[in-house]
């Protein structure tokens, strides 16, 4: 780690913060400003690489100089006032909660901006999906780094109109009943949730996120905080998804291009279960265990549900889409996170702020991977790539075809792997939860959530045995193994799921502390 001044740590979350959004008006511009390239297309896109790459660096230089040793500090701070009557304040800071959301938001941003830069997905003009792309990850690092209520909802809603318009112009078949759905849903929720976020504002005479948990819901009387966590519950609960606020996600991921995919899946989801730990469960803690019973039953419903959809997509003859089927394993991931946060305690929060990462790194690795194999075979229909297309990936892409193995065993929680971690905690938070929660209740929550990663261990199998093996027809088109800039843009994804895997502790190390001093009620 490296020694940085505390106003250094300020300059640097502002920037990576700010440079996105101004990058993403430099990139409207006729020519984007100091890059040249073969054609004005080609160099606006070296230019969102160089923007997201900027922003990554000092994301990285950011997490070297954080001070591991105190990571429940709030670092990085800076406490503007803005609008006063209201208390409102520029209020941004990091600790061991959100850097790692933080880092993997730059490092997802600048994958798909590289990948984006040899692989263009087909829509209009590069301009705009490169000025999108950048405003999406402006507004998701600021939803990771403010600490202010209604600057979290602008932060919040920021990414909506961006994601809309990459699925309803870069994507594919059906992608304007998906981006209308998407909008449309989150939409609602948001509404929802704002509501939920002035109530706690008004009723508790500040929106700094900082004060609220530390005042711990002392503030708030209980029906307060009942009503309260409701509201911003439904809105958190429709951008994570949780089931049954989820059916906006699947026909979003089939239309989305593949870096959309991407970043639905390793950024977007996360924002939602981040609003839980963040916001719910210090500032309205009374209301956080009126609702942990019920926020776990239907987590692990959607654990099971998610399961089974993809059981049922992967059967030969089901005419499942391999895209629509990583969506709905999202779902049951998903449950994972929520049910270690249902749990209330330190072992389960872990595990679902890991889960979280692992999820991003994995599920971001295989949208890269279905679309890659969708760019050589033109579909993602598992019937067509197991026998008309002959995919056969061991025999004809092994590399291409080992990756997707890779991914899928990293997905169904191999132990070694980053998947296993965050999904186990996650139990052992429901098979010990929080001392007033009702424990066979959540012993019953935990066997449904363990018969869930045995189902999906099924399904990804089949995806396996279906995709990558068997003997291709002689007549089957010949398929590229995988391209230098494919490896590039998925080598840091491998890398980090392998590390996270077997040094649990680099992330643990980070959450644990600021997830024990956030449940005991306070940040500081």
């Amino acid at each position: 780690m490296i020694d940085i001044s505390e106003s250094v740590m300020q300059i640097l979350l502002a920037f990576i913060v700010v440079v996105p959004l101004i990058g993403a008006l430099a990139a409207l511009l006729p020519a984007p400003p100091g890059l040249k390239g073969k054609s004005p297309e080609q160099a606006v896109l070296r230019h969102g690489v160089t923007v997201t790459g900027v922003v990554l660096i000092a994301a990285i230089v950011l997490a070297l100089g954080f001070d591991h040793d105190h990571p429940s500090k709030m670092q990085a701070a800076t406490d503007i006032s803005w609008i006063p009557a209201l208390d409102v304040r520029i209020h941004l800071g990091i600790d061991g909660i959100s850097l790692p959301l933080l880092v993997l938001t730059a490092l997802l941003t600048f994958l798909c901006a590289l990948y984006s830069y040899f692989k263009m997905p087909a829509g209009p003009s590069p301009k705009a999906f490169v000025a999108l792309v950048l405003v999406l990850e402006s507004g998701t690092l600021a939803t990771f780094a403010v600490l202010d209520l209604l600057l979290f909802f602008l932060a919040f809603e920021m990414v909506l109109i961006p994601m809309y318009f990459l699925i309803a112009r870069w994507g594919g078949e059906g992608r304007t009943q998906a981006a209308w759905r998407f909008i449309l849903f989150t939409l609602l929720g948001s509404v929802v949730m704002l509501l939920g976020l002035l109530l706690i504002g008004l009723k508790a005479g500040t929106f700094d996120m900082v004060a609220l948990a530390t005042d711990n819901g002392r503030s708030l009387t209980a029906s307060v905080q009942v009503i309260a966590v409701l509201a911003m519950g439904i809105g958190l609960a429709v951008k994570t998804p949780m089931w049954p606020l989820h059916s906006w996600l699947p026909d979003a991921h089939t239309s989305a291009p593949t870096v959309g995919s991407v970043l639905l899946a390793g950024v977007l989801l996360k924002m939602g279960t981040y609003g839980f730990v963040r916001i719910i469960l210090p500032i309205a803690p009374d209301g956080s265990h009126t609702f942990a019973p019920y926020l776990a039953a239907f987590a692990v419903v959607g654990i099971v549900y998610g399961s089974l959809a993809c059981l049922a997509l992967a059967k030969r003859g089901a005419r499942g889409d391999l895209k629509r089927l990583i969506a709905y394993s999202s779902v049951g991931h998903m449950g994972f996170v929520l049910l270690g946060i249902a749990s209330m305690t330190p072992t389960g929060v872990n595990g679902a702020l890991f889960a979280n990462i692992a999820h991003g790194l994995i599920t971001g690795l295989l949208f890269f991977l279905v679309g890659a194999l969708k760019d050589r075979t033109g579909t993602t229909d598992l019937d067509t790539l197991a026998e008309k297309s002959g995919a056969a990936l061991y025999g004809k892409a092994p590399r291409l075809g080992g990756l997707l193995a890779f991914g899928a065993v990293a997905s169904l929680g191999l132990p070694g792997l980053a998947g296993f971690w965050g999904e186990m905690l996650a139990m052992f938070g429901a098979f010990k939860p929080a001392a007033d929660l009702s424990r066979p209740a959540f012993l019953a929550f935990m066997s449904i959530a363990a018969f869930g990663t045995l189902l999906t261990a099924a399904y990804m199998l089949i995806v396996v045995r279906r995709v990558c093996m068997g003997a291709a027809p002689q007549d089957a088109p010949q398929l590229a193994d995988v391209h230098t800039y494919e490896l590039a843009a998925w080598t840091p994804l491998i890398a980090l799921t392998v590390v996270a895997g077997l040094w649990p502790r680099a992330l643990l190390g980070l959450t644990d502390p600021a997830v024990q001093q956030l449940l005991a009620g306070g940040t500081r």
